[in-house]
């Protein structure tokens, strides 16, 4: 069962709230749904009993990891406008963060059993839309982002160069991510290059295409490539495929 507002902890229960919610987050990317809650408690450094004294059950560890992304992905959305004296570097700088925090992994993982309409969840959708959508808006108004792009444009491309490729044998897989994310990055540079095709996509649109939605396997899997979730900006909750 999930709690809307968990009790105010000390200080050393506080610690262990959050390297457990770190080490779920980790185990998830790495092992996929299924991740031993026993596992997830070694790498934390804890005992089973201090998980389950926080976290109920596998749900509500999971509604909480998700929190944690998109709490994580909104300060570095804000540290990038604060800090980047351009536009478009501040909004390079989210991307290769979103890269990091490795959301195409995370997304379908994430989606299982999550209620897209917790308060928790929507405020925290609210707050990390926003972000993006003013990153972007920035870099549009300083001339730099061509016109034809949207938010569900970026999310759609980070989700898909951020999913983990069939097995486990591709040890710099991450350094593709990144030299392939900014390949991106400059085609959403002005003057554009070509005319896409379509109209650019809102994340209200990605919401509304739930009948889009296809199984993807599990990272790692030997599974034929199959159509991608895309995330509802890091909710866990997959809402579209391209």
């Amino acid at each position: 069962m999930v709690t809307a507002h968990p009790p105010r902890l000390r200080a050393d229960a506080l610690r262990n709230r959050e390297r457990i919610i770190a080490a779920a987050r980790e185990a998830l990317v790495e092992h996929g749904a299924e991740s031993s809650l026993d596992e997830i408690a070694r790498r934390a450094g804890v005992g089973n009993a201090t998980l389950y004294r926080h976290f109920a059950d596998r749900r509500e560890l999971i509604h909480h990891v998700t929190l944690s992304v998109m709490a994580r992905l909104a300060d570095r959305a804000e540290a990038a406008r604060a800090e980047e004296p351009d536009a478009f570097r501040s909004l390079r700088r989210f991307v290769h963060a979103a890269a990091d925090e490795r959301v195409g992994a995370l997304c379908t993982l994430l989606e299982e059993g999550m209620d897209p309409g917790h308060p928790e969840l929507v405020a925290a959708r609210d707050r990390l839309d926003e972000q993006i959508e003013r990153l972007m808006a920035d870099a549009r108004a300083s001339g730099q982002l061509r016109d034809d792009i949207a938010v569900g444009d970026l999310m759609v491309a980070v989700t898909q160069l951020t999913r983990p490729l069939p097995g486990k044998g591709c040890a710099v897989f991450d350094q593709f991510v990144h030299r392939h994310l900014q390949l991106f990055l400059d085609g959403l540079m002005t003057p554009a290059r070509s005319e896409l095709p379509g109209s650019a996509v809102t994340l209200e649109e990605l919401r509304r295409q739930k009948g889009c939605t296809a199984a993807d396997p599990a990272p790692g899997s030997d599974s034929g490539s199959a159509a991608q979730p895309v995330p509802d900006t890091a909710t866990g909750r997959a809402t579209a495929s391209v």
